[in-house]
């Protein structure tokens, strides 16, 4: 605090001990300064003014017709005080609050709410840095608790709300979804001792499909619930464990949790907002006032709701919205929640998308697939929870043998092997399940939230329509996986470039090419005797980003638009070649390592003789306002670095890859997933009959989140696609359709990808 406050505050101490007395006695006190009488007209332009209020409060600084304007310092009589910037009597911009108890507020304030970024200090050490809107936590943000725990993650009107992380100080921590300050969705509870549980939470406790693990290795899998009667499932033992069978799942609630208490947060008595101005004819007008109804409008400081949505999310707080107190005992500066109101700003709109919609219909009973969907579950764990030696990476040629394949027989009655079910009896087979179990290693899927994610009490659900090639897609309720059915002539073709594909994806990390981690059948015993061949892939838009745009590229142009117009389309909408208006500016060090990568990736295709693959890509546009209206960047600067901790391009923490996340941070964003980018809009100019493939940019700029990958890499250049590009090629110009030699398709795609994805200038 400098010399000149030091002053001030000692002077204005002495003012409140002896407010009592009259003016002259505190005058004396600031003298040799002059003070201004509070009724002192000063219309037109800003002054330096000091003011000793009539009830004992003190103000010195810029004054602009009757209000505080400019920087200025204001000192309540109960000890609170305010230094910072005003705007007509409201504090507004960058300032400090000061508490008597000690604690300290300093970061962005809004019509005095404290609002923008900013970092509350208590009185006991209780530290939160982060993002606010009218007194509340709300975004991204840090809680440092005062004995010793710590909080990273989202806030939601004054309470963990959505993905982040607890630490407890003695080292057990949560990473996960949260609710109203609670565990509540999917989320990993690790101890200190090496043990944890993966799965479903509902108030703080598990509830739902789950998984807990043993430091050995060994694990539960089941369905989790503080009732006993609820509660089922299998224990799985390692090579190396002595067996806890006679352990009680119920020790969870009883014993394990009980060292996981979340530290409350601080009580704030009173907020800036509730501070009024003791200024000549103020009393009335209340400069620190709410809206004539009493509801303020919940938004942040810049007009704008916070980055996630709010859909579907309502926390109970009845006494905060009752009396404005919040579930810890805090005065929440306003008496209800408002409305989610959006304050426009004065530019129009140039784009406006849809709500994002979950994508599917759920397989409930009575599906016409329901029966399909149970007996490719039972396949799956029956397959993926069998005892097996450790997976080694370093696969013997057997391993490939498109022989290499087990049938295991699922009567309804159960047998030794097989459980009993409600479906009709069916015979199921994996294809080469050493491959594919070194492929889930590789890529660090665990064997147990595997399991959970297709085989839990969750439906899989149908997308809308089969694909062009007539295959059908199922998506796990946790989006993570996609389920693909298969003709046989592409399983002969993965089943031959199998081992080329695993040397490829362990070569490459960064690899572009579709994640595969199964490959199935299922064959219906009788008179019917129909197989489903199917494919398990990772779903590359598994993210808490919402996706509002999607394209399916691949460098042609015949038959590459949806025609649809800008109304009707939708974010599950996929868009193709000639309905795409972008160019993607990536950042330097991603884009170089995004050219070396699909060079790599199309060598492995054209090397295969794989053709008519495309880049799926994904956008999400941070600029976005609650009604779906996306506005140009307003800023110069590139993209966002993909190491900014606290800016809000960092991914929400996720269940998607929890383990990767909490050992390899950096993980968060990778080459094709949640990287920060730039969207530059483009024009094309009907210049002839030929449709310009990229448009011209025309320089206006969206900040998005961005996923990219290849996909449909198992269609063989044979002899129907040859005779597919001869036909077609009487017709169009050849080069404009998509079969062709898997040599110039790989050239046509990389030319096509490169003037896409540019370099962010």
């Amino acid at each position: 605090m400098s010399r000149e406050l030091n002053g001030i505050v000692k002077g204005w101490e002495i003012t409140v001990r002896k407010s009592a007395g009259g003016k002259k006695r505190a005058k004396s006190i600031f003298t040799p300064m002059s003070v201004a009488h509070v009724d002192e007209n000063e219309q037109g332009e800003v002054s330096q003014v000091e003011k000793i209020l009539s009830n004992g409060d003190f103000y010195t600084g810029q004054w602009l017709d009757q209000f505080p304007h400019g920087q200025g310092k204001y000192l309540w009589t109960d000890g609170c005080m305010y230094v910072g910037e005003w705007r007509k009597g409201n504090t507004m911009g960058k300032g400090r609050f000061s508490w008597p108890s000690g604690a300290t507020y300093e970061g962005d304030f809004k019509s005095g709410y404290m609002d923008g970024k900013g970092t509350y200090i208590g009185s006991s050490g209780d530290t939160y840095k982060g993002c606010w809107v009218m007194n509340l936590k709300h975004g991204q943000g840090t809680e440092s608790y005062p004995n010793g725990d710590y909080y990273d993650g989202e806030w939601r009107k004054g309470l963990h709300n959505g993905h982040g992380r607890y630490q407890w100080k003695n080292g057990n921590h949560y990473i996960g979804q949260w609710k109203c300050g609670l565990f509540s969705g999917n989320g990993t509870m690790m101890w200190n001792n090496g043990n944890r549980y993966d799965g479903c939470w509902e108030e703080g406790l598990p509830k739902g499909n789950g998984t807990f693990r043993w430091a050995d290795g060994s694990f539960y899998v089941g369905v989790w619930s503080k009732d006993r009667k609820e509660q089922s499932g299998t224990y799985y033992p390692s090579d190396s464990s002595d067996g806890n069978l006679e352990w009680d799942p119920q020790e969870v609630f009883s014993v394990e949790l009980n060292s996981c208490k979340i530290c409350p947060c601080e009580a704030v008595l009173i907020y800036p907002s509730q501070k009024s101005l003791s200024l000549l004819g103020l009393e009335e007008d209340n400069l620190q006032k709410q809206p004539a109804n009493g509801r303020p409008r919940w938004s942040s400081v810049d007009g704008r709701l916070s980055n996630y949505s709010a859909e579907g999310e309502s926390c109970d707080l009845d006494v905060g919205r009752k009396s404005g107190v919040d579930n810890v005992g805090r005065k929440s500066g306003f008496d209800g929640l408002g409305d989610n109101s959006v304050q426009g700003g004065n530019r129009s709109p140039h784009l406006r998308i849809k709500a994002p919609k979950r994508q599917g219909e759920t397989i409930s009973k009575g599906h016409k697939n329901y029966d399909l969907m149970l007996n490719l579950q039972l396949g799956i764990r029956h397959s993926v929870g069998r005892p097996a030696p450790s997976a080694s990476l370093d696969l013997k040629s057997s391993a490939f043998d498109p022989k290499e394949k087990v049938w295991t027989k699922f009567p309804p009655e159960g047998s030794k092997h097989t459980p009993p079910h409600p479906s009709c009896e069916f015979r199921w087979k994996d294809y080469c399940p050493v491959v594919f179990r070194a492929l889930r290693k590789l890529f660090k899927v665990d064997p147990a939230d595997y399991m959970i994610s297709i085989c839990g009490n969750d439906a899989l659900r149908e997308l809308s329509s089969p694909g062009k090639s007539g295959s059908f897609f199922y998506l796990t309720n946790d989006d993570r996986y996609m389920i693909k059915t298969m003709k046989k002539a592409e399983v002969k073709v993965f089943l031959r470039m199998l081992p080329a594909y695993y040397k490829h994806v362990r070569a490459f990390e960064n690899t572009l090419v579709t994640k595969f981690f199964g490959l199935h059948c299922v064959k219906l015993t009788g008179a019917n005797q129909k197989k489903v061949r199917f494919v398990i892939m990772g779903n590359l838009f598994c993210s808490q980003y919402a996706i509002h745009r999607r394209f399916d590229l691949k460098g042609s142009t015949f038959g590459r638009t949806t025609d649809k117009p800008e109304s009707e389309i939708e974010p599950t909408t996929t868009l193709k070649d000639l309905d795409l208006n972008y160019i993607f500016r990536l950042q330097k060090s991603w884009f170089e390592e995004f050219c070396r990568q699909v060079g790599r990736d199309c060598d492995f295709l054209e090397q295969e003789r794989i053709m008519d693959y495309s880049m799926l890509v994904g956008l999400h546009f941070r600029e976005t306002t609650s009604s779906g209206i996306v506005t140009p960047s307003s800023r110069n600067s590139g993209a966002c670095t993909p190491t900014a901790k606290f800016d809000d391009a960092a991914p929400r923490l996720s269940g998607v890859d929890v383990d990767n996340l909490i050992v390899d941070p950096s993980r968060w964003i990778q080459l094709g997933i949640n990287m920060p980018a730039r969207a530059e809009m483009t024009v094309r100019k009907s210049v002839s009959d030929t449709p310009q493939l990229v448009g011209e940019p025309i320089g206006e700029m969206y900040e998005i989140i961005i996923f990219f990958g290849i996909i449909d890499i198992l269609q063989d250049y044979d002899i129907s696609k040859k005779l597919e590009h001869a036909y077609k090629s009487f017709q169009y110009d050849p080069t404009s359709i998509s079969a062709v030699d898997p040599r110039l398709y790989s050239k046509r795609f990389r030319d096509f990808i490169f003037r896409v994805f540019v370099e962010d200038t």
